[in-house]
């Protein structure tokens, strides 16, 4: 028997992957008796986990054997119930686990009917700030209670490069780690036009959708471009449905909230408002020093924090444009076998490093609204309804609604948590009083200025 070796593999591999894949992949193996002292025989509880054992940690299996003991030569995997278990193996708990690729298979146990997902998009790895926070946290209830939450559908908005993707193909990879009995489905709609227009000219569009309408979680990503697709949209009207319908989660991500969807039909616009649509903004700095950091640490890569900031003052908000900065380096950093310097970054990328004002917040239009007409920042944000305090809190949602990229629900829950409609009604009446008064379109002039200086 090689229970000692066995028990050794085990607590090596556990070192090497985070603690919930060795629960899942490990956890339940068994090791069986062996007349051969060059081979280590191991059942698992069923077909599945024996192949992908074999396909995916069967490599890192025998060289920590061979590690362990030269003379062995193979690691088999059967189906059947052994006389050892791992049961005093403990999995380490590890802040930074490794990536192991995870099955790309189609069997009962866990499916896709298109397995797209990256395996770098995680949870774990998205970066939390102010701006994507509430985002993050609904995308975990739903991976965690898929069609057993109020957020069904999940619909994730926002500019490009943000960061939807990655929440929404996160929500995929927590499923196939943590209830390998779902079936997961994850598809751009761009590719679902495509595949359908395919199954229309191959008559098999009952195939086609029988695939999606089989799935306990559908994610599709960029929803935007249904518009002006009538029989796409027709068809996707009864996916949502027959999901919708059988309690299957459903997760979506579109560049706009659903009321400012163009081109789409009515009904389905209806249907995505059944759930929770909830919106990422760009990232503050905290947040994009945070994202360069990490990624330059998933890199191996050494920037001090000054450069980070440097990096993060100057470039843009997009995520991936922030990301790209941090492959450049690398690339250069790599041919140049040079050290990254503040001076070196400026000569690299001095094309990226755009000079950018300050990113201008609805806090900083507070502030300054109240200072500018001697209003207590707490009375502008609460109900307050005091007359001088009204105007300046509508002077502060146009202002932020005319220079800030913030959605109107975003502006709103920075003022008490009032609606859009407040916000609309507020531009409205400032618009208008600009119009009409000219003290009031001085005012507002000089506070804007003031702020973008």
């Amino acid at each position: 028997m090689h229970t000692q070796l066995w028990n050794s593999i085990l607590s090596q591999v556990s070192r090497s992957i985070d603690a919930h894949r060795f629960e899942t992949w490990f956890r339940p193996l068994s090791l069986l008796e062996s007349d051969d002292p060059e081979v280590i025989s191991v059942a698992a509880p069923n077909q599945f986990i024996a192949d992908f054992l074999d396909q995916h940690y069967k490599p890192i299996l025998v060289t920590t054997a061979k590690q362990l003991n030269f003379r062995l030569k193979d690691i088999v995997f059967t189906v059947g119930e052994g006389s050892n278990t791992p049961a005093d193996v403990e999995p380490e708990i590890k802040e930074e686990p490794k990536k192991v690729a995870e099955p790309k298979s189609s069997t009962k146990t866990t499916s896709y009917s298109y397995p797209q997902l990256n395996k770098r998009y995680s949870l774990e790895t998205f970066v939390v700030g102010p701006n994507n926070e509430f985002a993050r946290s609904a995308a975990l209830a739903v991976a965690e209670a898929p069609g057993k939450t109020k957020f069904n559908p999940l619909l994730i908005y926002g500019g490009v490069g943000l960061g939807k993707t990655h929440l929404l193909q996160s929500i995929g990879n927590y499923l196939v780690s943590n209830s390998p009995n779902t079936t997961v489905t994850y598809i751009s709609s761009e590719e679902f036009y495509l595949n359908f227009i395919d199954a229309i000219k191959n008559n098999s569009t009952k195939t086609f959708t029988s695939k999606f309408r089989s799935s306990d979680v559908l994610l599709m990503d960029d929803i935007q471009f249904f518009a002006g697709k009538e029989s796409t949209q027709e068809e996707f009207f009864y996916i949502f449905n027959t999901l919708y319908q059988n309690g299957k989660q459903i997760v979506l991500t579109s560049d706009l909230p659903p009321s400012s969807l163009r081109g789409l039909q009515d009904r389905l616009i209806s249907r995505f408002q059944w759930g929770l649509a909830v919106d990422i903004q760009p990232p503050d700095l905290e947040t994009r020093v945070a994202i360069l950091k990490k990624r330059a640490e998933e890199d191996n890569l050494d920037i001090t924090q000054d450069i980070l900031y440097f990096i993060a003052e100057h470039v843009s908000s997009n995520i991936r444009e922030l990301e790209g900065v941090v492959i450049r380096l690398l690339a250069f950093a790599s041919i140049t076998r040079s050290d990254i310097t503040l001076e070196l970054v400026k000569t690299v990328l001095k094309d990226s490093l755009k000079k950018e004002k300050r990113r201008v917040t609805i806090n900083d239009i507070i502030e300054a609204v109240g200072n500018y007409y001697k209003v207590p920042v707490n009375n502008i944000r609460e109900k307050n309804r005091r007359k001088e305090v009204a105007f300046s809190r509508q002077v502060a949602m146009y202002i932020s609604k005319s220079i800030t990229n913030n959605s109107l629900k975003t502006i709103g829950l920075n003022f008490g948590g009032r609606d859009h409609s407040t916000v609309i009604h507020a531009v409205s009446q400032i618009e208008n009083l600009i119009k009409t008064d000219e003290t009031v379109s001085r005012d507002v002039s000089y506070i804007i200025n003031t702020l973008n200086e």
